[in-house]
């Protein structure tokens, strides 16, 4: 028996969340230094979210872009090195 579309949620942690958890709230804190070990883990401040999720058509223009960027800076350092 199969499960109905509407009830399947496996590409649920894919798409862009509007909160962090605790854990990665008190590690980006950490990070930036306004938490350290040791501190209450309770009332610490807001930590603004920005995820940003490509979709695959996003990261193929992504990587096509990259990798005419890096054949045409090859293509120069090879002039530039046939030119001394």
């Amino acid at each position: 028996m199969s499960i109905h579309k509407s009830l399947f949620i496996g590409g649920s942690l894919t798409q862009e969340r509007s909160v962090f958890t605790r854990r990665e709230r008190l590690e980006r804190l950490a990070k930036e230094g306004q938490w350290e070990e040791g501190d209450s883990p309770f009332g610490i401040p807001k930590v603004r979210t920005k995820f940003k999720v490509l979709t695959r058509r996003q990261l193929k223009a992504q990587a096509a872009a990259a990798q005419t960027e890096g054949e045409g800076s090859e293509a120069a350092a090879e002039e530039a090195e046939g030119e001394s």
